[in-house]
């Protein structure tokens, strides 16, 4: 070290307090091999989708540190700013690279997997993602010491089922349970909110076309849950060490059939379309033609969803559900308008107007 001029004093660095490493055991924890383990962990797997955002807010919200693990982390940087400073951190992982999920999972207590596809996209199938990359997860998990799995299905999910899509969902939580008996799994009906799947859908291809289909004539009953309350109640799964084993269906406080949701879609969107009753020979012939052009342009409807439409997307009432996890479910009434407004002829405020004017004569 040089020697200071004469007068001056011998810079040193000012007390920032204890090293990297002691800072960082105060985080950790050993488990029965020595091996550190943060407390209160999380890695959720699809992380950054439409449920899991709001999984990871609630998950942030009770206290945990959340590891974001998705394909692409930097599409995902705007998940930080779900928690306080550090409390969040997005990572590289592919549920089919066992390495890297293995990365992901070090040093997590829950491992909370959410990855699935609505349709098969190239190398992204239902047997990729549903089952072999649930297995793939649960077995990392297992290798990592990860003391639970949490693993979220559909509603409706069974092997039996003609629908590619519900039979994986099944075959994956019979993987996962194969590897975590005590695996928690979660099933939900359709989730709807701001930039849902559903009900943005059908509202975008009713400003295209003047009339819609109606599947088997619409008759299909679904119980279309808020993904607020979803996140909420995948929180709280993984908060509470009391759901290890259970099956959770995830439904909201009504059950519409497929045309009257459609109905309440253009009641809100002041759009008004016929909505026309397709047999189901017609629509798997639709769903075939769909198929062929799946790979260019997102398909309005494909093989596989019109076989899982013959069954009623509903819960059986013989697995607990919100209620048991201490949420009121939130009603459909109250959520559509907070965002399918933007499909509406001139936009929010359009019918502003008009409500002033009712208002006024009451």
């Amino acid at each position: 070290m040089a020697t200071p001029p004469p007068g001056q004093r011998p810079f040193s660095a000012p007390d920032c307090g204890p090293p990297p490493h002691r800072l960082n055991r105060t985080l950790l924890k050993s488990d029965r091999t020595g091996r550190a383990v943060m407390q209160n962990l999380v890695t959720v797997f699809g992380g950054s989708g439409f449920v899991g955002t709001q999984a990871v807010r609630y998950l942030a919200k009770a206290g945990w540190r959340v590891r974001v693990a998705i394909r692409n982390p930097n599409l995902a940087y705007k998940m930080r700013l779900l928690g306080d400073v550090g409390q969040i951190d997005v990572v590289q992982a592919n549920i089919r690279n066992q390495p890297s999920i293995e990365r992901a999972l070090d040093g997590a207590t829950v491992s909370l997997n959410l990855a699935g596809l609505l349709r098969e996209t190239g190398r992204q199938g239902f047997q990729a993602i549903h089952v072999m990359g649930a297995r793939n997860v649960a077995e990392a998990a297992r290798t990592m010491g990860v003391a639970r799995v949490v693993q979220m299905s559909a509603l409706g999910a069974d092997p039996a089922s003609p629908s590619k899509y519900l039979r994986t969902k099944a075959e994956g939580e019979a993987a996962v349970r194969a590897v975590y008996a005590n695996a928690t799994i979660v099933r939900p009906s359709i989730v709807f909110g701001n930039g849902d799947g559903f009900f943005n859908r059908f509202a975008a291809m009713a400003q295209l076309s003047p009339a819609l289909p109606l599947i088997g004539g619409g008759h299909t009953r679904f119980q279309p849950v808020f993904v607020g309350d979803v996140g909420q109640a995948l929180a709280r799964v993984v908060t509470d060490e009391a759901t290890a084993g259970q099956t959770y269906e995830l439904g909201g406080p009504g059950a519409f059939s497929f045309k009257e949701l459609m109905e309440k879609m253009l009641a809100e969107t002041g759009q008004h379309r016929l909505l026309i009753p397709v047999p189901w020979p017609v629509a798997s012939a639709l769903g075939s033609l769909c198929d062929l052009v799946a790979g260019v342009i997102p398909p309005p409807v494909t093989t596989d969803q019109v076989e899982a439409l013959r069954s009623d997307n509903v819960v059986s009432g013989q697995y607990p559900g919100l209620s048991d996890l201490g949420i009121t479910p939130t009603s459909l009434e109250a959520v559509l308008p907070t965002y399918l407004y933007s499909y509406r002829k001139g936009g929010q405020y359009a019918d502003q107007d008009a409500r002033e004017m009712e208002a006024g004569r009451a």
